[in-house]
């Protein structure tokens, strides 16, 4: 049985939700076990283990957030030389823009030599103060389906060993 690792990090609860999204539409695929770790929890033995990736953050100052960054620095050397060759996806909760954070995990995946599934998909909340940056975020059904199907498409290209 194929494994997909959903790792991701929330503040505010708009990435949660955008991972749960994916992983709920990633566990309609029954040939593939779905593993969702917040980002403090996962480790090298996790993305080892793994046949696929989505990694979810928050934009934080243009970039991706700092335990994200935290995930990939504790497993990066680990895991290098073992994954190469598997398939990855981004979920980006931003607030303005999210490219950059887009851009960093895509250099990080492209040193693992992961190849992407997908381009990131990056849900802009639109929140510019700081009342609105720090505030419980709703994401809309729209977002949550398109989550909903990079977990599927990761699970079914996994499944069918399109990846």
């Amino acid at each position: 049985m194929k494994t997909l690792l959903i790792v991701y990090h929330s503040m505010t609860g708009g990435t949660l939700q955008l991972a749960q999204a994916a992983a709920r539409g990633a566990r309609t695929e029954s040939e593939v076990q779905v593993h969702l770790l917040p980002a403090q929890e996962a480790g090298p033995d996790d993305v080892l283990a793994a046949d696929g990736y989505l990694f979810a953050t928050p934009e934080n100052l243009a970039a991706m957030a700092g335990l994200m960054k935290d995930f990939f620095d504790r497993c990066y050397y680990p895991a290098l030389g073992g994954i190469e060759g598997r398939p990855y996806a981004t979920l980006i909760c931003a607030g303005s823009d999210g490219s950059n954070a887009a851009r960093q995990i895509e250099r990080i995946a492209t040193g693992w030599r992961l190849k992407a599934a997908a381009p990131a998909l990056i849900v802009c909340t639109h929140t510019q103060t700081p009342e609105a940056i720090f505030a419980p975020k709703q994401i809309a059904a729209d977002d949550l389906r398109q989550a909903a199907e990079y977990g599927a498409m990761l699970a079914v290209g996994l499944a069918m060993g399109v990846f």
